[in-house]
């Protein structure tokens, strides 16, 4: 694949160099906190691995985001099947996260921007991807809105244990077609 290159982001493969940042982003209780599961080293190691084969696979995976002068990894931004688990099914989401120091700059939006932009651009485009969220995430919820997603389904986020994280089950489902997408992003008929 390619690195999906805006101004000021750069999404592309995992590399070995990032393995410290991953670990970071899925382990770190801030970036977390939306999120049920943190990882141990060896298991981020082992999910980079893994993301980086989902690539391979599928052509979609969650890549390194670098992003301002920084040259390393300061997220996690792609787009990835969804498991068949999800009441969405089949399909494909978008999702990010990003180092807290580098929240709020406007990353995330430029990037996925970038990202949707080649998914529904490629031949045998996209007709749909959706995004997701814990329901009092409101900072992913915005740059949902900003990309110009719009409201689908609220459901219980089935990987998601309701003993020990109640507070993380209910999810926010976003939608975005392809016409949706073009017309916006080009003022062009859908």
């Amino acid at each position: 694949m390619e690195p999906i290159v805006t101004p000021r982001t750069r999404v592309r493969r995992w590399e070995d160099r990032d393995r410290a940042a991953f670990h970071r982003l899925n382990s770190d209780e801030t970036v977390m906190r939306f999120f049920a599961l943190r990882r141990s080293r060896a298991e981020s190691d082992a999910f980079m691995d893994d993301l980086n084969h989902r690539l391979d696979r599928d052509g979609y995976s969650f890549l390194a985001l670098e992003a301002g002068d920084a040259k390393q990894a300061v997220g996690v931004l792609g787009m990835a099947l969804l498991d068949p688990v999800m009441p969405c099914f089949p399909g494909v989401e978008i999702g990010w996260r990003l180092l807290p120091e580098h929240w709020g700059k406007g990353y995330a939006t430029e990037a996925a921007a970038a990202c949707l932009d080649r998914a529904f651009a490629e031949p045998g485009a996209l007709g749909e991807v959706v995004s997701f969220c814990v329901e009092n995430n409101q900072a992913s919820e915005a740059v949902m809105l900003r990309l110009g997603f719009h409201r689908g389904e609220d459901f219980d986020h089935p990987k998601v244990p309701a003993a020990t994280h109640p507070q993380l089950v209910r999810h926010r489902l976003y939608r975005l077609a392809r016409g949706d997408w073009t017309r916006q992003a080009y003022g062009a008929p859908g």
